[in-house]
This record gives structure tokens, sequence and C-alpha cells, in this order.
């Protein structure tokens, strides 16, 4: 697999909360959220150099409204190779429990794509 073929890659469009600047970044489906946070960490972009945080491990995946734990990879979610998946980056010491966020109460599906702006 070439890295340079962007179709191999699972493209993330990152949002960044405090500003709402948004950035793309390439990874694989075998990369974690934890991944995903040092990646960023150590390629800060120069948009966002303002809200710089203190360490990767503060750094918290958003995919539709919920938070992604760091030992899941991005196969395990499914994301399409080569499109654009909009997820949200933002920094937080802990994450709740995965069953302490209860069910959504949208009226959707569990196959919605929607996501919620926190």
């Amino acid at each position: 697999m070439s890295s340079n073929r962007r179709n191999d890659k699972i493209i993330l469009r990152l949002i960044h909360p405090m500003n709402g600047h948004s950035k793309e970044f390439n990874f694989t489906g075998n990369d974690t959220a934890t991944d995903v946070g040092q990646y960023v960490f150590d390629h800060w972009p120069q948009e966002w150099e303002n809200d710089r945080v203190s360490s990767p491990n503060i750094l918290r995946l958003i995919y539709q409204g919920r938070f992604i734990h760091g030992n899941v990879t991005l196969g395990a979610l499914q994301l399409p190779a080569g499109k654009t998946t909009v997820m949200h980056l933002m920094p937080r010491e802990t994450l709740p429990e995965p069953n302490s966020q209860g069910p959504r109460k949208t009226g959707k599906t569990e196959e919605s794509n929607c996501c919620v702006v926190l």
C-alpha cells in the first residue's frame, strides 16, 4: 500500500472546538484514537497554535456524538477509506464510562449519521 495514495487512507477532518477551525489528517484503519491524538499533537496545525494543549493524553475524539475511547481503531468504526469523515477533537482529562452516556434520545436509529455539536 502506497502512503501517497489518498484513497488508501482514512481522511479525518478534525474540528477544534475552541476555535472552530478544521484540519484534515490521513490515517489507516489500524490507527487508534490514541494514535490520532498523538499524531495531531506532534503535528499541531499552525492555525490552532493559540489553543495548543499541554499533552496528547487529553485529546479526545468525538464521532457521531460519542467519545471514542483510546484503544478503538478507526477500522472498528468502519470509516471509509478515501472519504472524509468529520470528527471533533476536544481537550478533556477523562472520558465517561462507555455505558454511562446512556441511549441517545434523538429519535433517530442507531444507523443515523447525525453529529452532536458540544
